[in-house]
C-alpha cells in the first residue's frame, strides 16, 4: 500500500526538517497564536465551492494527488484562467524569508500537470497579513528543489530517523517550540563536541 505524503509536510521540512519530523512522524502538534490564526483562514478557505469571475473559473478545497510523487493534499484556491491551471496557497501572516510556501505551491503544481496532462508554469501565495498574492514561477529550478524535498520527506517518514533542532529565527514563532527546545538541543550538542 502507497503511503502518500501531505504536500503540508514539504513546507514543514523546508522550513524546519525537525518541526516536519514531530509532526509527520511523531505525530506531534500544539496550537499557538499563528496555527490557531491559520486554521482559522482554511476553514473559511476550505468551503467547498466554485465560481466564475469574468474570464476565470475558480474551485476551491479540492484534492490533489499525484501518483508519480506519492503526493496528497487539500488545495485552498485552484483558477483556470485561458486554459491554464493556476494553484493559489493562503498563509495567514506575510511573505517570509524562506522558500517554504513556493515549494508547497510548486507540489499542487506537481499534482496538477499529472491530473490534467497540462503544463502549470505559475501559481500564487495569498498572504492574508498583506491582502496580497505573491507570484510563483513554477521553474525547473524550483521543480527540482521541490522533487528533492519530496524525497527528503520520503526518507524521513520510512526512516523516521529525528533530524537534529537546530535554533534559529524560525524558532520564536513556532507552535512546537517547548517540545524541541532547540537552545537546550544546541548546548547539549556542544558540550558532548567539546
Amino acid at each position: 500500500m502507497t503511503e502518500y505524503i501531505a504536500i503540508a509536510a514539504l513546507n514543514q521540512y523546508a522550513y524546519c526538517s525537525h518541526r516536519c519530523w514531530r509532526m509527520f512522524c511523531v505525530g506531534e502538534f500544539t496550537d499557538n497564536q499563528y496555527t490557531i490564526e491559520g486554521t482559522s483562514l482554511h476553514d473559511r478557505v476550505h468551503t467547498f465551492g466554485e465560481d466564475n469571475r469574468e474570464e476565470t473559473w475558480k474551485v476551491r478545497a479540492i484534492w490533489l494527488k499525484s501518483e508519480q510523487y506519492n503526493l496528497i493534499g487539500k488545495s485552498d484556491l485552484i483558477e483556470l484562467e485561458n486554459n491554464r491551471w493556476i494553484p493559489v496557497e493562503y498563509k495567514r501572516g506575510k511573505k517570509g524569508e524562506w522558500d517554504n510556501d513556493e515549494l508547497q505551491v510548486c507540489a499542487q503544481a506537481l499534482c496538477l500537470e499529472e491530473m490534467t496532462g497540462t503544463v502549470v508554469k505559475t501559481g500564487y501565495v495569498y498572504y492574508a497579513q498583506t491582502h496580497q498574492r505573491q507570484l510563483v514561477e513554477i521553474s525547473d529550478a524550483l521543480r527540482q528543489d521541490t522533487i528533492n524535498t519530496i524525497a527528503e520527506v520520503t526518507k524521513l517518514i520510512e526512516t523516521g530517523i529525528m533530524p537534529p533542532a537546530v535554533y534559529g529565527k524560525k524558532c520564536k514563532g513556532c507552535s512546537l517550540h517547548d517540545q524541541c527546545l532547540p537552545k537546550l538541543a544546541q548546548k547539549v550538542n556542544k558540550y558532548h563536541e567539546d
